[in-house]
């Protein structure tokens, strides 16, 4: 939706009417932005981003209603031109790499400073195409991949955590044990792992296999 020339349009959804209306007073404080529509619940997202086709979509990761990673999985295939920005206020590796995955531009926490908020709602509307995260420290340090990992991607990997063959990982999923190789030649590359082992321990660590832990795998000689 076009409110002006140089004028970025955004939706803003969350259930929080307090911190909504809020947020909404200080990103219309910069004159760059004009908040097009609020909701505040998951229906409300699709709806609105349906009828107003903003340039940005901003939403909380809990809300009622539909859940977060469908509206943007749905809203990334019907109205690709909305930049998607996460808000969150839990920073758990698995949740933004599922976020991301299923098309986010950005994935925010909550604590963030004024400056960041603005600085990555114009940046994903002029650098479309690259992903924003602004999340604590000790996120980051975990070896999360430098691009999301594909659900197909994700169920080779838990399988080879389970100790599965690659024979039997094809035979699981109804794939050949080439495509196999493939998809954890991919994960390695985006894991910057070397091994099996390697690539299972840097995806248990970073949590993007879930209920899986370092603790719980298989002695590495089963891998070998």
């Amino acid at each position: 939706m076009n409110v002006g020339s140089g004028v970025i349009s955004v939706v803003l959804v969350d259930d929080h009417t307090l911190f909504r209306e809020g947020l909404a007073e200080l990103i219309e404080s910069d004159t760059t932005f004009h908040i097009v529509a609020q909701g505040s619940n998951g229906a409300d997202a699709l709806v609105l981003v349906t009828e107003h086709r903003p340039d940005v979509l901003l939403v909380d990761v809990e809300m009622p209603g539909p859940d977060t990673q469908e509206i943007v999985s749905r809203l990334r295939r019907e109205h690709p031109d909305t930049q998607i920005i996460v808000l969150s206020m839990h920073d758990k590796p698995s949740l933004v790499q599922g976020m991301l995955e299923r098309g986010a531009a950005a994935y925010l926490v909550k604590t963030i400073a004024r400056q960041e908020l603005i600085a990555a709602m114009r940046s994903v509307v002029t650098s479309q195409g690259d992903i924003l995260l602004a999340v604590p420290r000790h996120t980051v340090d975990k070896p999360l991949p430098d691009r999301p990992l594909t659900a197909r991607e994700l169920e080779v990997l838990q399988l080879t955590a389970l100790a599965m063959s690659n024979a039997q990982i094809g035979k699981r999923l109804q794939i050949s044990e080439g495509t196999v190789k493939r998809h954890l030649t991919t994960v390695y590359a985006k894991l910057h792992a070397v091994s099996r082992i390697d690539a299972i321990r840097k995806a248990t660590t970073a949590r993007l296999i879930p209920g899986i832990t370092p603790e719980q795998l298989p002695n590495s000689a089963t891998w070998s």
